[in-house]
């Protein structure tokens, strides 16, 4: 079992959610935000794996000079906000 000091700002803002019926414990409130932390890490782990794939990507000269891909990004977007016919 685990226990923590909230202080008196989470606390309060924790019993409002039971209190309003937004959460039925304060337990179910806490297992909410500690599901939205791992989901967060998961998000962020895999954000590192893709710069660090980027990264030996760049090292392994696998890159395109940014020119050529602004020039075709550029050339993108404007045949999208052409009208259509």
């Amino acid at each position: 079992m685990i226990s923590a000091d909230l202080g008196l700002q989470l606390e309060s803002f924790v019993s409002r959610l039971v209190e309003t019926g937004r959460y039925n414990s304060k337990s179910e409130v806490l297992r909410e935000g500690v599901r939205l932390v791992q989901e967060r890490e998961a998000r962020l782990a895999a954000l590192d794996g893709s710069i660090a794939r980027g990264l030996a990507d760049a090292d392994a000269g696998r890159t395109k000079p940014a020119d050529r891909v602004f020039d075709r990004l550029e050339a993108k977007y404007r045949a999208m906000a052409q009208p259509k016919e």
